[in-house]
């Protein structure tokens, strides 16, 4: 059986690029490690071009394309990357993409993270899985769309109907971390979800300055009961957490309606921020006469819960509207390279209508 094309990717952070090369649908070497540099822009192009070049001569050179998230703001179908907090060398838009185009003669996409993570899941992990266990039981009701989450140093979303990735005219679809914040009405909603927000909350509940807060890791371990600290701020500072962004998830299924996954660095701790997320999405909302409504049209189940997840899948629901909500099984940046690869892949593949080069 032939092979499929080889992908080059990266896994980009603020202190550190990992490398590594994709066929299949399966890494095709070990990951490739070097310090981003990240305050130098020389140096940090540099490492790029070298990690991609390790990674290319370790496979053979048989790569045909490169494609990998990275941080925003960016103009992603250009791949021209704009001025970054966690990579400070970048100032002023800095045409990576091109870069890389004329060094390695390949074609090189470059999405946002969760675009990425949402067309991962949305290919080989969440989607197939609840589709698989639905058919398993019986149930004819199939998720076509899928709503991918990032909560960690900010809020992202991707959403994937079909399997085709929603760009919007202006490559910002997705762009959830704008949504207005329920407690903050004036703030973005990403100040409620988010690694710095959680630690703020603890902050405010504990009544310590945000510099001397633990970072959410820790804050974890105390509401877990793991770690000494102050229960009861932890415990609150992931309900906000979960209140917030259930409230700013509820906005999007709205419009969205379709299978929701939650991916980031706080994905690890969905067993303290989920029932105030839940709560959110099946909650109400007003009528100026007094009465209430439901937030959405649909059920929303949590599908790390057994019995949400046995209520779900069960066909004698009939045809009544129903959502499920997961975290990652695959691992947010395992999801995310795939979600590359597949990009890459379907850009090439000459059985569909190609996509146009990004430039």
């Amino acid at each position: 059986m032939p092979r499929g094309p080889l992908v080059l990717t990266l896994d980009a952070g603020g202190t550190s690029f990992v490398f590594s090369a994709i066929r299949d649908g399966r890494e095709a070497m070990g990951a490739i490690t070097l310090p981003s540099l990240g305050d130098d822009l020389d140096a940090c192009l540099n490492q790029i071009r070298r990690g991609f070049e390790r990674v290319h001569e370790q496979t053979g050179r048989e790569a045909r394309a490169i494609s990998f998230a990275f941080p925003g703001p960016a103009d992603y179908p250009r791949g021209i990357i704009g001025d970054l907090a966690n990579l400070p060398g970048f100032r002023g838009g800095v045409a990576l993409g091109p870069m890389l185009e004329d060094h390695f003669r390949l074609p090189v996409f470059i999405h946002n993270d969760a675009d990425l993570f949402a067309l991962g899941e949305a290919s080989v992990g969440c989607l197939p899985e609840v589709n698989a266990a639905l058919k398993a039981a019986g149930n004819p009701f199939r998720h076509r769309t899928l709503l991918g989450l990032t909560l960690g140093t900010g809020f992202g979303a991707g959403i994937v109907t079909d399997g085709r990735l929603l760009r919007g005219d202006n490559a910002s679809g997705g762009s959830i971390w704008l949504v207005r914040s329920k407690r903050f009405p004036e703030c973005f909603a990403e100040e409620g979800v988010s690694l710095r927000a959680v630690k703020r909350a603890y902050a405010e509940a504990a009544g310590l300055a945000f510099e001397v807060s633990p970072d959410p890791r820790r804050i974890a371990d105390i509401a877990r009961g793991t770690s000494p600290g102050n229960w009861e701020a932890a415990r609150e500072a992931f309900r906000l957490l979960g209140e917030a962004a259930g409230d700013a998830l509820a906005t999007a299924l709205a419009l969205v309606d379709g299978l929701a996954v939650i991916g980031g660095g706080l994905s690890g701790a969905a067993d303290l921020f989920m029932p105030a997320l839940m709560a959110e999405l099946n909650g109400t909302l007003a009528k100026r006469d007094g009465g209430r409504v439901p937030r959405l049209e649909s059920t929303v189940f949590n599908l790390e819960d057994v019995k949400d997840e046995a209520a779900f899948l069960d066909p004698a629901r009939g045809p009544s509207k129903r959502v499920g909500i997961c975290v990652t099984r695959l691992g947010t940046a395992r999801a995310t390279a795939l979600g590359a690869w597949t990009l890459a892949v379907e850009a090439l593949s000459p059985a569909r209508c190609p996509r146009p080069h990004p430039r």
